[in-house]
């Protein structure tokens, strides 16, 4: 298998900000996904289930969850891996408790208790957690190991498109965080249904930054 992880494709530059940027965006919005207590995305659902069970912080149990699905995408396609896959991997969960400790020193106590906050905040925040998550996806240099799982499984399932595959990962990672006592609610529904598809529309929005013009290409041509 050529080893193509760490690439740098065209408009590099660019394509690592949105990595940047993207993970400190689902980052900042899963912290606050957390103290809504509305659900969250199914990987942190599973992840919060292992923490009530082993005594670490969100953050480090989100990289030992993703180091155990990382074997599985070194094996099958490590084309996947790269600047994207270690800034999600090992900085997203460990972002969200940096945010998570932030608002418990700064706000009431009750704060994330009351209906109206918890109600109002809860589209512009899951708005910031999917931008968030499209953005680094988006930018083509390695993704999650949860994130590139269904990606390695679409290429084998040939009779069910990448949205329909993603939406069966989701479900069944749900299905076990909820099993664990992770937060399941309607943000961890709605993520698990309709984040593929989401991702996969934002996904040609945000393409516009990372594209290579016809005089690029003629350039990079006569480099070779």
């Amino acid at each position: 298998m050529k080893l193509t992880c760490f690439a740098r494709p065209p408009k590099f530059k660019n394509r690592l900000l949105m990595v940047i940027i993207g993970v400190m965006l689902q980052g900042f919005g899963l912290s606050l996904l957390i103290r809504l207590n509305l659900g969250t995305d199914p990987c942190s659902c599973l992840t919060q289930g292992v923490i009530k069970y082993v005594h670490i912080s969100f953050g480090t149990a989100q990289l030992l969850c993703h180091l155990v699905t990382f074997l599985f995408v070194i094996c099958f396609d490590m084309s996947l891996i790269g600047f994207g896959t270690i800034g999600n991997m090992v900085f997203l969960g460990y972002i969200a408790d940096f945010w998570g400790w932030v608002w418990d020193r700064t706000l009431p106590v009750d704060f994330f208790r009351q209906t109206g906050v918890r109600f109002g905040l809860l589209i512009p925040v899951l708005a910031v957690f999917i931008l968030g998550a499209s953005t680094y996806i988006t930018a083509g240099l390695g993704t999650s190991p949860y994130d590139g799982l269904p990606f390695i499984l679409s290429k084998h399932i040939k009779n069910l498109p990448f949205k329909a595959v993603r939406m069966i990962w989701d479900i069944g990672f749900m299905a076990v965080g909820f099993l664990l006592g992770g937060d399941v609610g309607i943000v961890t529904v709605g993520v698990a249904f309709f984040l593929g598809p989401v991702i996969a529309w934002l996904g040609k929005k945000l393409n516009r930054f990372i594209s290579v013009s016809n005089e690029e290409k003629s350039h990079a041509c006569m480099d070779i």
